[in-house]
């Protein structure tokens, strides 16, 4: 109740419905609604390098998969399921969101999600933060040593129209498929995709 999920009726005592859940099903639509628009980039994507791709929305301190395409690669990285919610800069994805916030809500937020990290891959804040560096550096984010073992990943952020990162899109596969050229062309794909989506949902939707 304190969080307006459930109300309670005074005379009857009966619960119902909050108003959060109404808002919470607002949510829900929109990041549909993304899916329908970001689907043909990563259907495209899938199809040149063989890999799967990921859609990732920032959720707070989290960062959510809301879709996955998967390539014609006969061995695949399924890293994460739709749906799946794991702590800002955790994977590719993750990575590509916090590593484009400013440096203080980057330390926020790893701050913040400093306990939650160790069950992947015994994370922690000091190895994250390097990452997040690493990443800055290369211009795009590449997750090939924490996570999950023999797999790795290559993001890009997607902007709003008010150039702050709210979506994500990876790449993963297995590690040996993941040379260094590989994966600055792989982001360089990325990119040009991004760069039309960004321009799409300009026009399209309101994060």
């Amino acid at each position: 109740m304190a969080e307006g999920m459930v109300r309670q009726d005074s005379r009857t005592h009966r619960y119902f419905l909050g108003h959060l859940v109404f808002e919470l099903g607002l949510a829900a639509s929109s990041s549909f609604n993304l899916r329908d628009i970001c689907r043909p980039a990563l259907e495209r994507l899938a199809e040149k390098t063989g890999d799967t791709v990921f859609l990732t929305i920032r959720s707070g301190y989290d960062a959510v998969c809301i879709d996955r395409k998967e390539g014609s690669f006969p061995i695949k990285a399924l890293t994460l399921d739709v749906g799946t919610r794991r702590p800002l800069g955790v994977g590719a994805g993750g990575l590509a969101l916090l590593m484009s916030l400013p440096e203080q809500a980057v330390d926020e937020i790893v701050s913040a999600n400093a306990l939650r990290l160790g069950a992947y891959n015994d994370l922690t804040s000091r190895s994250l933060m390097n990452m997040i560096n690493r990443c800055k550096e290369l211009g795009y984010a590449v997750n090939d040593v924490h996570i999950t073992p023999g797999a790795s990943s290559v993001g890009l952020p997607i902007r709003s129209r008010f150039s702050e990162p709210f979506l994500a899109i990876s790449i993963g596969a297995i590690s040996s498929r993941m040379s260094a050229e590989r994966q600055e062309e792989i982001a360089s794909l990325i990119g040009l995709e991004v760069a039309q989506l960004e321009k799409s949902l300009e026009h399209s939707v309101h994060p």
